[in-house]
């Protein structure tokens, strides 16, 4: 167990970030746990301990390669899955005040699951759709950030992800592969949801060649109360 501790400090700090060895015991404890939940429920494609080390926690904190996580107070997490990028940020930024969020209810068991052995505080799980929420008083332009890791385009994901960012906050989106096209087909739906693209980073996690791109997109006004749409429609019609 000790050398996979040190494996996990070393893949971080290749990334640029000193974890503890209480840190590391903690992403432990999370592998443990989202390996054994993986038998009975479809959390993952991968399991493998140094594959969910580099293409799950490194990639989760890669944010850093774009946004200086120590001056974020609160984050939120829009269809978190498996809890990524959402319960890595919190393991390694114990201060951050983290909310995830996904629409399916046994995930959110395992992400309770999760938080309690692993002795997480200051982070909370909401079933639910992004739609819903972002409608209610207490989520709506509530987040510094918001971050998303789930698969669409970005357009639907800002419409999910947008009405929760304060003025002057951030949405940030992980990709890989090509996005120019996406920053095209978003230009629109950008400017709708009072969001500016402000930085794009395209890179390799380390020692590795796994390309990663983050968009960071800048919340310049109010959303409209009618973003987002009534379920299902920021993913069947984008806005474009």
């Amino acid at each position: 167990m000790k050398q996979r501790l040190l494996y996990i400090v070393e893949k971080i700090r290749a990334l640029g970030l000193e974890i503890s060895l209480k840190q590391a015991e903690q992403f432990y404890k999370y592998y443990e746990i989202l390996y054994e939940w993986n038998q009975f429920m479809n959390l993952t494609g991968i399991t493998e301990f140094e594959s969910v080390v580099q293409k799950h926690f490194v990639d989760s904190l890669s944010i850093i390669c774009i946004k200086d996580m120590e001056n974020v107070d609160s984050l939120i997490d829009i269809g978190t899955g498996a809890g990524f990028p959402g319960i890595p940020l919190k393991i390694a930024f114990p201060n951050l005040r983290i909310t995830l969020l996904d629409s399916l209810n046994k995930r959110i068991r395992f992400l309770n699951e999760v938080i309690t052995k692993t002795g997480l505080c200051g982070i909370e799980t909401i079933h639910g759709r992004a739609e819903d929420y972002a409608r209610s008083a207490e989520h709506r332009e509530s987040y510094d950030v918001c971050v998303s890791r789930a698969v669409a385009n970005l357009s639907t994901l800002s419409e999910y992800s947008l009405p929760y960012v304060k003025i002057n906050g951030e949405f940030i989106s992980y990709k890989s592969g090509e996005i120019a096209q996406e920053l095209k087909e978003a230009k629109t739906a950008l400017f709708l949801l009072g969001g500016k693209i402000e930085e794009c980073k395209t890179f390799t996690l380390p020692d590795s060649d796994i390309y990663r791109s983050l968009i960071k997109i800048k919340k310049v006004n109010n959303c409209s109360k009618k973003y987002p749409r009534k379920s299902g429609l920021p993913s069947k019609e984008p806005l474009h």
